[in-house]
């Protein structure tokens, strides 16, 4: 095997050759690291390379597993989170020019999880400043789609999705606050998971919003994705947040199996979508009802106002946390970050009450429409992505109670104001110039991810969209 061909291998394919000692850890960790030299320059994936210690955890990996010392599938797998995990020794910059110099003396719990799992971290990748959102740019420049350079690959945790699209690190990891996981996975065309409210610990998180953020797993298949959220998942007493639920096997959810399920249809969020979008997922959805799935209509009367409940509450809690470096240090700032923390002068604290309610009307009717589905199946990216804009062109876009905003941020912004998981898979691609992939978003059950790897990795097992890459040299 060529060893370039390795940085096309999923997490669970390198582990099984890791552990039959076909390939080592090095050889992995060494052809992501030069696929990462010769694309990050055009791409803008990574803002830190971690080269030395990477292969010196791979050749301390390799000697492990010669000694029969195995430490399961993740032992050896090189990883890349969002620079905004805290990680012992190795910069965290969150992005912006304020925290450029970071340099954390503890480690955020899902890293130091996976560390001790055995995954190699290899570098950090770049975001929207302090994971803002998608028109807010990095203070170390945009992350480019790897689809196409002059196009967004959706933000914050855009240099998540870019470097899995393009086959740089097999596994990494975002934060969700209103889809900061699974815009980059839609624009991308990967696979991005935002578990449940509390299932994954936050702590050693740069928080942007106390009530709305949440760390996920993002990979190339859901089987990865299952992989990685069984590491991750589970309480910590270093976040109140994070809950003490079981964590399942979520390797007996991959069974390909949906013969019986229910999946709901709210029509909502296929209104104002784009018709090729609308027309890709409604043929995903009918692929799951010819695999046995139920499908049915479900309403959400009031979930046309997610968007401007999450970002009320997101704005205000966002203006909290970084209100003394507004006061002191607000010129560093992206000026739309700026913009959007200071927009929270302008909202009465009577809005913010009545959002937290409007959050309870909607979280109350997403459990009952429950009752009648097992998931719910909803477009992930309404429109195909923008082209990047330059920074003196660069404007917020969203205003609370705008017209528009709930369309556009409302099947994402759903999950964060309710803290149920969602998922994003790819289901097929555009065909206009430059095509891009086309992504559906499958919501679940409190705590119920095991059901969402379920019906998302047999669609996956039907199709053949993730093996599809990008028109990079390679």
């Amino acid at each position: 095997m060529a060893t370039n061909e390795l940085v096309f291998k999923s997490a669970r394919e390198l582990g099984s050759l890791i552990k039959s000692k076909q390939v080592s850890p090095v050889e992995v960790v060494q052809a992501c690291l030069d696929r990462v030299d010769d694309l990050n320059p055009k791409l803008n994936t990574f803002i830190t390379i971690a080269k030395d210690e990477a292969l010196q955890r791979a050749r301390q990996a390799e000697k492990e597993i010669r000694g029969g010392k195995y430490l399961g599938v993740m032992h050896g797998i090189p990883y890349a989170p969002k620079d905004i995990f805290a990680t012992k020794g190795i910069r965290t910059t969150n992005g912006s020019k304020l925290t450029a110099d970071w340099i954390p003396e503890y480690e955020s719990t899902v890293t130091d999880r996976l560390n001790k799992a055995g995954a190699i971290l290899i570098g950090k990748l770049n975001l929207s400043e302090f994971a803002t959102g998608s028109s807010v740019l990095s203070g170390f420049g945009p992350v480019r789609n790897p689809w196409h350079t002059d196009y967004s690959p959706a933000g914050s945790s855009s240099g998540s999705g870019a470097a899995l699209a393009a086959n740089l690190v097999p596994l990494s990891m975002g934060t969700d606050t209103g889809g900061s996981i699974r815009g980059p996975a839609a624009a991308n065309g990967i696979v991005g998971l935002k578990p449940t409210y509390g299932r994954v610990s936050r702590y050693g998180v740069t928080t942007l919003s106390w009530t709305l953020d949440h760390a996920g797993p993002m990979t190339r298949t859901v089987a990865d994705n299952a992989i990685m959220l069984q590491v991750m998942a589970g309480a910590d007493p270093k976040d109140s947040s994070c809950k003490p639920e079981p964590v399942p096997d979520y390797s007996k959810a991959l069974t390909g199996n949906i013969r019986g399920l229910r999946i709901g249809v709210p029509s909502f969020y296929f209104e104002g979508v784009q018709p090729e979008v609308e027309k890709t997922v409604r043929a995903a959805i009918q692929t799951l009802a010819d695999m046995g799935a139920i499908v049915k209509e479900v309403e959400l009367p009031h979930a046309m106002y997610s968007g401007t409940v999450q970002l009320t509450v997101a704005i205000a809690e966002a203006a909290a946390f970084h209100e003394k470096r507004l006061r002191e240090k607000a010129h560093l700032l992206d000026p739309v970050a700026r913009e959007y923390w200071e927009t929270a002068n302008f909202i009465p604290a009577t809005d913010y009450i009545k959002a937290m309610r409007a959050r309870t009307l909607i979280m109350q009717e997403m459990a009952d429409a429950f009752t009648k589905c097992d998931v719910m199946a909803v477009p992930a990216n309404a429109s195909l992505p923008n082209k990047i804009e330059p920074p003196e062109t660069a404007k917020s876009t969203i205003k609370p109670g705008s017209k528009s905003e709930p369309i556009r941020r409302g099947s994402t912004a759903l999950g964060n104001v309710t803290g149920l998981p969602a998922i994003v898979i790819p289901c097929g691609f555009s065909t206009t110039q430059p095509m891009f992939p086309i992504t559906i978003q499958f919501y679940g059950k409190p705590f119920d991810e095991f059901t969402l790897f379920r019906v998302s990795h047999a669609y996956e097992s039907a199709t053949d969209w993730h093996k599809r890459r990008p028109p990079l040299q390679t």
